[in-house]
């Protein structure tokens, strides 16, 4: 189990970075979080041979242990639609009761679904790599953390503490949290990881020694501060800085407060040539060539946002491509319809004569989509391209009535329009196309790093930082 001092801490990257490590030793191996909040979500197999949704990272990490993702691995998730706000999903479908009730008394009532999960998951496989969620050490939280403390008792895990070491404070932080948790999960720890380290290990010492005097936990890696390797981070959007050279293609990612589905854009951040950045006040906007508007958690409330930041003006007074995706291509339409009272009403931006009325049950769907022939301007490159994704949506749109209708560009494998164009304006309702060499190589002439490139290399990664040996002995 990978716990961490704090979110950010880099329980994500590490844990799949160990399940491509065991999965490489020809062990049969499966992710799990027992409850993740993140508006990063990935349409996988569900119950009775249905679809559901877990977060982003459980995703990857199933991929990363050579498995099929499913709903078992995150069996909670938490989907923040406002700062005291979420959507809650339990095996992979919406459970409206449990999201209208206070946080405290539904814990008790996710806690034996997530318990189930796990220990199937146990059965069924040789290791179970299991990420802890924020800190183990909230000690107001510690009556109804079944997260990370219960998860660690249900399991006897052999656990690793892993410290952002760049914030400084690391030896505290290491200290601090062990000494807050319960002695009995405290008695679990079988090591500290010092992550995301600049300069010469050697003046660590003697920090180390002194820590593992004080808590009988020794230090068993010291991982080096590493952007690219490759993985879209959990929390949040990237950075606030922009990646790629000053030259090149441009592109800037309106970043709303409920920003979703943000790892799809990992791709384009290690691209050559292209410069990506976050946009959250008109300036931001000033000489890129492409504006992408992403998903939303909230797209009425974004939209707001949007406007409150004049963002509008700017989106529309820019000459070059923008591109819309989900809650992005609603924003894009010239109106939000909420009948249910789901997301709210509002006018939108109005540069695709599009309606959206936003459904009671979610959409989800895994598929096959295919560019129209008939593409122009700027997104011609990707006429007739084939590729797979994913939809996550209550909203469903259709062609305004009272307005010319736009070109279809995109439809799914069942032949349904999902994507339409204006003029520059792109709006698309697939998820994870950036993830696709035939749209990377049709937009930008290169496929960029391979997945499978990306987990053995952060398993190469740990085999080299962790002490010998260490890796293998934590599931002896």
């Amino acid at each position: 189990m990978v716990l961490g001092t704090t979110s950010g801490a880099g329980k994500s990257w590490l844990a799949t970075a160990l399940c491509r490590w065991y999965a490489r030793q020809g062990l049969k191996v499966a992710p799990f979080k027992a409850q993740n909040m993140s508006n990063n979500a990935r349409v996988v197999p569900g119950l009775n041979e249905g679809l559901g949704e877990i977060g982003s990272a459980q995703y990857f990490q199933a991929l990363a242990a050579r498995r099929v993702p499913e709903v078992r691995m995150n069996p909670i998730l938490l989907k923040p639609e406002a700062d005291t706000q979420s959507q809650v999903v339990v095996m992979g479908e919406v459970d409206e009761a449990l999201s209208r009730m206070p946080w405290r008394e539904r814990s008790a009532l996710l806690k034996p679904r997530a318990r189930a999960a796990l220990h199937e998951l146990l059965r069924e496989n040789d290791v179970v790599v299991i990420e802890g969620a924020g800190s183990p050490a909230e000690i107001n939280l510690a009556p109804t953390d079944h997260v990370n403390l219960g998860t660690a008792r249900d399991a006897r895990a052999a656990c690793l503490l892993v410290t952002d070491i760049d914030r400084g404070g690391a030896f505290a932080h290491l200290y601090g949290t062990h000494q807050l948790m319960p002695a009995d999960v405290r008695g679990l720890v079988r090591g500290f990881v010092l992550n995301r380290f600049r300069g010469d290990a050697g003046l660590l010492a003697p920090g180390p020694e002194q820590l593992e005097h004080l808590t009988g936990v020794p230090t068993i890696a010291t991982l080096p501060m590493w952007r690219g390797h490759g993985l879209p981070e959990e929390d949040g959007v990237f950075d606030d800085s922009a990646t790629g050279s000053g030259t090149g293609l441009r592109i800037a990612v309106i970043a709303y407060p409920r920003i979703s589905n943000l790892d799809e854009f990992q791709p384009l951040r290690q691209l050559p040539g292209v410069r990506l950045s976050w946009a959250r006040e008109p300036r931001d906007l000033a000489g890129v060539d492409w504006i992408i508007l992403p998903g939303s958690k909230a797209t009425a409330a974004d939209l707001a946002w949007l406007r409150a930041q004049k963002l509008d003006a700017a989106i529309n007074q820019h000459r070059g491509p923008v591109l819309g995706i989900c809650g992005g291509l609603q924003m894009l339409g010239e109106a939000l319809i909420d009948p249910h009272g789901l997301d709210g009403n509002a006018p939108g931006l109005g540069l695709l004569p599009l309606v959206t009325v936003f459904e009671r049950d979610k959409l989800l769907r895994s598929t096959g989509f295919q560019f129209d022939t008939a593409l122009e301007g700027p997104w011609q490159a990707l006429a007739g391209v084939q590729a797979a994704g994913y939809e996550i949506r209550h909203g469903r749109t259709q062609a305004h009535a009272g307005l010319p209708p736009p070109q279809v560009a995109l439809r799914n494998a069942k032949g349904e329009a999902v994507g339409w164009q204006s003029g520059q304006v792109l709006g698309l309702y697939a998820h994870g196309l950036f993830e696709q060499p035939a749209v990377l190589r049709a937009l930008f002439g290169q496929a960029g790093r391979p997945l499978e490139m990306v987990f053995d290399g952060l398993a190469d990664f740990i085999d080299l930082h962790f002490q010998p040996g260490r890796l293998a002995s934590l599931i002896d």
